[in-house]
């Protein structure tokens, strides 16, 4: 049981323990440039010289305070954008990359379902979910220690658990565009465009007679501020994008299972 995850697991590790030290080491940064980036600059002046729309796009609410500034500098640059994005775009060739170089061929061969062989390599994306969340916290809550301007061990944590539903419905995105096309660039071009238009139509429609459209963007149920500024934790939101990673993942199991493989 589970060959096929413990395969594609063994081989992410290596690049996702990379990408946990560039997240690191991106918080490290961030976090070095904040005491005289506050000291220098009026930093309530600097957001209000920014235009509203950029400010809804990026989630601007302060950056007075440390966990104001991670939210914008880090987590919705980071995490929302660079990271959902990534996951995204690496799972669009999980299925699309096989058919494209002709080995899924030898995969359909195995005595595996369609259904059970989707469920196993994206199980596998949980390596570079829950491996890229382990030192940057670690990170963080050091960091903000060090320059005196400490931030609440639950929250640090609680910013990162409730990424992970997030970054599973990324990927699932990306999943649903692995089987839909049987071109692994054309897959992962899709996945990129499909996560980046509803992180924009969230952003920009929040407030507006068509918020409603926002709901099916993952990035409405995660939000660092709320976590990092107000101590909210947003369970609700959590559950809404498990059920949303479920949806993905049945939809591309039942897909898979009626496509021909050419």
């Amino acid at each position: 049981m589970f060959e096929l995850t413990r395969y594609d697991g063994r081989r992410r590790v290596r690049g996702s323990v990379y990408l946990s030290i560039g997240l690191s080491l991106l918080a490290a940064m961030v976090i070095w440039v904040y005491p005289s980036f506050r000291t220098e600059i009026d930093l309530e002046q600097l957001i209000s010289a920014y235009p509203e729309p950029i400010l809804q796009v990026m989630g601007i609410q302060t950056m007075a305070s440390l966990g104001g500034f991670l939210s914008f500098e880090l987590y919705t640059f980071g995490w929302v954008i660079l990271l959902g994005l990534y996951l995204a775009y690496s799972t669009a060739g999980t299925i699309a990359e096989d058919v494209d170089r002709g080995r899924m061929d030898v995969l359909l061969a195995m005595p595996i379902s369609r259904k059970r062989l989707i469920g196993e390599r994206f199980a596998a994306v949980s390596v570079t979910v829950v491996v890229a969340n382990i030192l940057p916290p670690i990170v963080v809550y050091v960091g903000a220690e060090l320059i005196n301007e400490p931030l609440a061990a639950a929250d640090v944590l609680a910013v990162h658990l409730f990424s992970i539903p997030y970054l599973f419905a990324c990927a699932g995105i990306g999943l649903l565009a692995s089987v839909a096309f049987d071109r692994a660039g054309v897959a992962q071009r899709v996945a990129l465009g499909v996560t980046f238009a509803l992180f924009l139509s969230e952003s920009l429609l929040t407030g507006t007679d068509a918020e409603i459209v926002g709901a099916v963007a993952p990035m409405r149920y995660y939000d660092p501020n709320a976590v990092l500024l107000e101590g909210s934790y947003d369970f609700a939101g959590a559950g809404i994008l498990v059920a949303m990673t479920l949806v993905f993942l049945v939809a591309a199991q039942l897909w898979f299972a009626r496509i021909d493989i050419d």
